[in-house]
């Protein structure tokens, strides 16, 4: 074999497996919690989420128990960031960090909304006004004030995008959990997931997707407490859409 073409075979294979170091490369995750409704055990439920995202080597994974961190840039230490949080009766978080999660959103970075956080950024004691509407705008669904959800209890979640790289393969699925009929918001979403509410008789969405300018947002009113999390449906779910939120795509969860 000639110099040359003993050069570019080097090329070539150097290439390759710097594609396949960086496609195994960890995903840098944040998960931002501290803050929810009493009877939203994050203290319990956070450990959790952790934990099956950590049953694979994809994501390297840090927990902040403050909302403070998103006027700290993280965009530039994170692809994507699951949000467990409510601030319930608790001040607003400031405005600097407010601007930035919504910054980190649109600059192509991606979100994981879990279950009541839908309900935050409301002024005590108004709660029932959303004191900062551009949230709707991310998050695409929030809380309505005058709705609620089925009991706790065993319910079916159906697919309903099998098309989507969250949802491609995904089987319907049992959890036991609340059932929100309480979101309400103007953003165009995809819905990907519902469930049938024994109390509106109506198919509710239980995960959808939508964008904000550049990012990637994945919305869920799933995941309640530690039983909740645990159905095999919602950890694959979840370990899903973090890697579609960071990347556009789901390739190591299969």
């Amino acid at each position: 074999m000639s110099k040359f073409r003993f050069s570019i075979a080097v090329l070539l294979l150097l290439g390759c497996l710097s594609s396949v170091f960086a496609e195994e490369k960890p995903i840098r995750l944040l998960i931002v919690t501290g803050q929810d409704y009493p009877g939203h055990k994050w203290r319990e439920t956070t450990p959790v989420v952790r934990s099956i995202l950590s049953q694979k080597d994809y994501f390297d994974i840090h927990v902040c128990e403050d909302f403070e961190i998103f006027a700290a840039s993280p965009e530039q230490r994170y692809d994507a960031a699951i949000v467990h949080f409510c601030n319930w009766e608790s001040p607003m978080p400031s405005v600097a960090a407010r601007e930035g999660f919504a910054h980190f959103a649109a600059s192509g970075k991606g979100l994981v909304v879990l279950h009541f956080t839908c309900g935050a950024f409301r002024e005590w004691p108004n709660y029932q006004t959303l004191a900062w509407p551009e949230f709707e705008k991310i998050v695409g669904r929030v809380w309505d004030t005058s709705k609620t959800h089925d009991p706790y209890q065993k319910f079916q979640v159906k697919v309903v995008n099998k098309e989507h790289p969250i949802t491609r393969g995904l089987q319907d699925f049992e959890t036991t959990d609340e059932l929100y009929f309480c979101l309400q918001g103007a953003p165009k979403i995809d819905v990907l997931l519902t469930a049938h509410s024994t109390v509106t008789k109506q198919d509710e969405p239980m995960g959808f997707i939508l964008n904000y300018e550049s990012g990637r947002v994945f919305h869920t009113p799933l995941g309640h407490d530690v039983r909740s999390f645990q159905s095999p449906g919602v950890t694959a779910l979840l370990q899903r859409a973090c890697e579609w939120a960071a990347t556009g795509n789901v390739t190591r969860f299969k």
